[in-house]
């Protein structure tokens, strides 16, 4: 059953071996080996394309929820003595891997030492399913309906810059005073955003376009090239409030701020928290809240 559902959730057999860390011929067997118990055809298989039956549709979803059922029944054992263990593998974006995250991984570790966390960071959208990821912290709206969801909090976003850079160029009192200005822009795999600073204004998001010259896909030097008075940039406030408590960075234009922005953290639907991750997922939620509470304090 574990096999059937990888298979139907990579699309291909080649891709489930790989996630499983199995041959592709070990898998293509046991598939068989499953049709042929079952006396009936589960999945529809051409050169380049591969899809359920009717007969497949349904035991898919069974086999599901019969694996929900089992990986529950087993992590309520093992929660119920003992300490969380194992592998966790874990992604999330660099600016909150380095602003949240990392700084306080000591705190888990001490508490949580027989769990080995697997950290990736990048900015990308990662398929869990295809790069055999546990679990994801992802910030914005949230489109996959097959990610069970759990709300980490809001993030409150802002839009500063370096005193030097004020002082040569103005503070901008009005979203039209931004026309005299320039801003340090961000972009990503998943996102452009480009020139465009978002505001509200008379309680209408609007996007105002402010030029600049240079433009990064990395959150440490879009801190960095503000602080060094390259421009404005606009991004979440847990992310430089340290910066803004000292005075190395200032809000501009806080009654215009955009709207918050959700984050989550995600996991596939087929996976019941296991006690590593309902640790991690209690853990971080309570970073979030804490790093939330101090940044409200710095403003």
């Amino acid at each position: 059953m574990q096999v059937f559902l990888r298979v139907v959730e990579s699309r291909s057999f080649v891709r489930a071996a790989e996630t499983l860390s199995m041959p592709a011929s070990s898998v293509t067997a046991i598939i068989k080996r499953l049709e042929k118990h079952l006396q009936t055809r589960l999945l529809n298989r051409s050169t380049r394309n591969l899809s359920l039956t009717p007969e497949g549709e349904r035991y898919f979803h069974r086999c599901r929820d019969i694996l929900d059922l089992i990986a529950d029944t087993e992590a309520s054992l093992q929660g119920s003595g003992g300490r969380p263990q194992g592998r966790l593998r874990v992604d999330m974006p660099g600016g909150l891997a380095h602003a949240v995250i990392l700084p306080q991984l000591w705190q888990f570790q001490q508490r949580y030492p027989d769990i080995y966390l697997l950290i990736g960071v990048n900015d990308r959208q990662v398929d869990l399913i295809q790069e055999n990821v546990d679990c994801v912290i992802r910030t914005g709206s949230l489109e996959d309906s097959t990610l069970v969801a759990r709300r980490l909090g809001e993030l409150r976003w802002i839009t500063c810059a370096a005193p030097s850079y004020l002082a040569e160029h103005g503070i901008p009192e009005t979203v039209e005073a931004l026309q005299g200005h320039r801003a340090v822009h961000y972009f990503s795999s998943t996102m452009r955003r480009g020139s465009d600073l978002r505001f509200i204004e008379d309680s209408v998001s609007i996007a105002v376009p402010v030029p600049g010259a240079v433009a990064v896909n990395d959150t440490a030097l879009y801190v960095k090239l503000c602080l060094d008075g390259h421009g404005l940039i606009q991004l979440a406030e847990i992310l430089v409030s340290e910066q803004l408590g000292s005075g190395a960075l200032v809000e501009v234009l806080a009654d215009r701020r955009p709207a918050p922005v959700p984050v989550s953290l995600l996991y596939p639907h087929h996976r019941f928290l296991s006690p590593a991750m309902r640790a991690f997922t209690d853990w971080t939620a309570g970073l979030f809240s804490e790093a939330q509470a101090n940044a409200a304090l710095s403003a």
